[in-house]
């Protein structure tokens, strides 16, 4: 380390020690508004952040979040948006896999044309009204499938895919098919158990898009119990937490303040993701370098 230093000129210290601060306080401004809310949904009294911007709660609490998880609405939102992640990704993943295989074959008739094709849907956007129309005339309005069904596969996913099958070595499929397999059984058995990362890769990324999705069902839901769980906690935070806090007496003499139930809300969207993410997140880092498959 002495001798890095050494090597460096004045300059380049100087510039070290100021991307390092000026990287330090990029983070700090984004982490501490996040940090203010976990600490108020932690706390009984939100009046004691009323003059100061404290970051530990004053008086510790879990009934925040202990009233949140007793309203029934959450619960069939957080089911809703299961079956919805769920069924979506697991679609997606094995209509974009197979797709991208197609168009990553040489064989493939009109190849090019197709792959032209599937970039050329990523430039223009119906809108609004023709989608609505549209899903309303195939029945899917209050439908948990119209949340699902439209974007089973994404132009940008399936090229990523077929980037990353084209750098399969073909000599692990030759040899598949002088051992007698068919082209179904090369996909099942050799592509899709050395394209682990990219695979976990994009299911990451529809998991994600799936649970954060809020918009669709608000425009193409009008029953109550098969919203997410977005538009449920959306709805609680700008409609008020009165029936929330009513609920609580039930259990407790303890009736939490609407400030503190509306931070437990923001907390309880992210929390699956949080905790799938990590056990994901080696395939993740290696999908995004497309061409790191080692033959």
């Amino acid at each position: 380390m002495a001798k890095l230093f050494r090597r460096c000129t004045k300059g380049d210290i100087v510039f070290e020690i100021v991307n390092v601060v000026v990287l330090l306080f990029l983070g700090m401004t984004i982490l501490l508004p996040f940090l203010y809310l976990l600490a108020l949904s932690f706390d009984k009294l939100p009046s004691s952040f009323d003059n100061n911007l404290l970051f530990w709660p004053k008086q510790f609490t879990f009934e925040n979040y202990k009233t949140v998880f007793r309203n029934k609405d959450i619960w069939t939102g957080y089911a809703n948006t299961l079956f919805v992640t769920v069924v979506g990704t697991a679609g997606a993943v094995i209509l974009t896999s197979l797709g991208a295989y197609a168009l990553s074959k040489p064989c493939f008739p009109h190849r090019i044309f197709w792959t032209f094709f599937v970039i050329f849907t990523m430039y223009f956007n119906a809108g609004l009204i023709p989608h609505y129309l549209w899903r309303n005339q195939i029945h899917l309005m209050n439908n948990r499938l119209v949340l699902i069904l439209p974007v089973l596969v994404s132009a940008y996913n399936l090229i990523i895919m077929r980037n990353f099958f084209q750098q399969v070595p073909k000599e692990m499929e030759e040899a598949a098919f002088i051992d007698g397999a068919s082209d179904f059984q090369t996909f099942r058995l050799v592509v899709l158990p050395t394209s682990l990362p990219i695979i976990a890769t994009i299911a990451l990324w529809v998991a994600v898009y799936h649970w954060n999705a809020w918009f669709d069902c608000m425009v193409y839901m009008k029953d109550t119990s098969k919203m997410v769980v977005q538009v449920v906690l959306q709805r609680i935070i700008s409609d008020g937490t009165a029936s929330m806090t009513r609920d609580q007496q039930q259990y407790s003499d303890f009736v939490p303040k609407p400030e503190t139930l509306k931070a437990a809300c923001v907390y309880v969207t992210p929390l699956p993701i949080l905790c799938i993410y990590p056990f994901v997140q080696k395939y993740f880092v290696k999908g995004i370098y497309i061409g790191s498959l080692k033959g």
